[in-house]
């Protein structure tokens, strides 16, 4: 049977999906509000449009005779474009609005960790009243994290005692806008991410990827969709043993297990504390940069586990390439708090090297191609170290280009690695 896949959005996060595609057996169709020019070239058909329309998506489904579609960002899911989908006949690969919870609405999110006992869940309470907020504030014994309960692109989350003093939280929650609020405590440790692949009661996991929000180097500035990121020739990364990622999968399989309809891929994003993984949040999707991680690795065809989950079996046993990766972004000038849209950008790709390059937000039109408010485009190294990894992307980053962009340098290098060693040793009395 032929295949033709339906691919929803147009990030980093899609290109490098579009690409785990690109040698399948099925003919791959997207579309996306801005025109990515890496999976224009892979596409069959590209159609610009609102991907958080739901009709408007299933349209395009039906005009391509879509078997499959892949919901890449978690502003559709949110809209309920898988729900929609299903209805029309196609199956979707991305959960349904209802299960999407677990990563749009962060009240449901923790509730939904207690009602199931679900481990590694922080102490937390949810807010719809500023004034209540601002006085668990005072009361509590210790630092918070103040956490928008909708979606807020990565950069709503302010912590009392890293990012901002008690009373700077305090503003922040009554200044905004944030109808609901979470206030959950502070984990001391350092973040990683482990990305499952879910179908039908079953799951696959991916290996661990830390990825850096801050801003700029030495893990400085605001927090963004995330800068770069990097993995291991391992499952774990060196901060972790094995018995740790084994501890954040079971608490994937316990979540999976809560989630009895779930499909697609569930992002677990952990802090490795003294006590061991904590949940800081759930996504209903692949991460953006992780995916570029992840996928590149992947040595599974991605297109075996979309037929697998539409025909009611579990992902097939994944296997992965034994080589580190290193992700740097490059996005623009007065990202994230006051982007400068609209510059031209001009990537030399044939001189990237061995790193792979993935289009991120970034507009194609008939005479170049121009930068949004969202990140530019990343470039990926992989090789047998973390070291030479990094060194690869930053070969390919310096041919690219970064004229009026800006990059975090320092991901993936030795000095930036041993810190989170030392940090995790630290923690642990070592």
């Amino acid at each position: 049977m032929q295949e033709n896949v339906l691919l929803i959005g147009g990030g980093g996060r899609e290109h490098a999906i579009a690409r785990a595609l690109r040698d399948s057996e099925a003919d791959l169709y997207a579309c996306a509000g801005n025109r990515n020019p890496g999976i224009g070239r892979i596409a069959t058909e590209f159609e610009t449009l609102e991907t958080t329309d739901p009709e408007a998506v299933v349209e395009f489904a039906d005009a391509v005779d879509a078997t499959i579609a892949v919901v890449g960002p978690e502003a559709p899911l949110e809209a309920g474009v898988a729900d929609a989908l299903e209805d029309a006949g196609v199956y979707a690969f991305g959960p349904k609005e209802a299960d999407a919870r677990i990563e749009t609405d962060k009240a449901f999110q923790r509730r939904f960790m207690a009602e199931h006992d679900i481990p590694g869940c922080p102490d937390f309470e949810t807010f719809d009243d500023t004034h209540a907020a601002c006085e668990f504030v005072d009361e509590y014994d210790g630092d918070l994290a103040i956490k928008p309960a909708g979606l807020t692109g990565g950069k709503g989350v302010k912590v009392i005692g890293d990012q901002v003093t008690a009373e700077e939280g305090k503003a922040y929650i009554r200044d905004s806008d944030y109808d609901r609020i979470v206030l959950e405590e502070r984990l001391i440790g350092e973040e990683f991410t482990i990305q499952a692949f879910v179908a039908n009661g079953e799951f696959e996991t991916a290996p661990a990827v830390q990825d850096h929000k801050r801003a700029y180097e030495g893990d400085e500035g605001p927090n963004t969709g995330g800068m770069g990121s990097y993995s291991d020739a391992t499952s774990e990364l060196p901060f972790m043993t094995a018995e740790d990622y084994d501890e954040a999968v079971s608490i994937i399989e316990a979540t999976v297990d809560a989630l009895e309809d779930y499909r697609g891929i569930l992002y677990g994003q952990f802090m490795l504390t003294a006590e061991g993984p904590k949940v800081v949040e759930f996504n209903a999707r692949f991460g953006d940069p992780e995916a570029m991680n992840t996928l590149p690795v992947l040595e599974t065809d991605f297109l075996d586990v979309l037929v697998a989950a539409r025909d009611g079996e579990g992902p097939p046993e994944l296997e992965f390439a034994d080589q580190a990766t290193v992700c740097k972004y490059a996005v623009p000038e007065g990202y994230p708090t006051d982007p400068e849209a609209g510059a031209k950008v001009t990537v030399d790709e044939e001189s990237a090297g061995d790193a792979l390059l993935y289009y991120a937000s970034v507009d194609e039109r008939d005479d170049g191609i121009y930068t949004t408010t969202s990140r530019s485009f990343a470039v990926v190294g992989l090789a047998d170290s973390i070291t030479d990894a990094e060194e690869i992307a930053e070969d390919a980053l310096a041919v690219a280009g970064e004229e009026g962009l800006h990059v975090r340098h320092d991901i993936g290098k030795p000095d930036l690695v041993q810190r989170r060693i030392d940090h995790v040793e630290e923690l642990r009395g070592n």
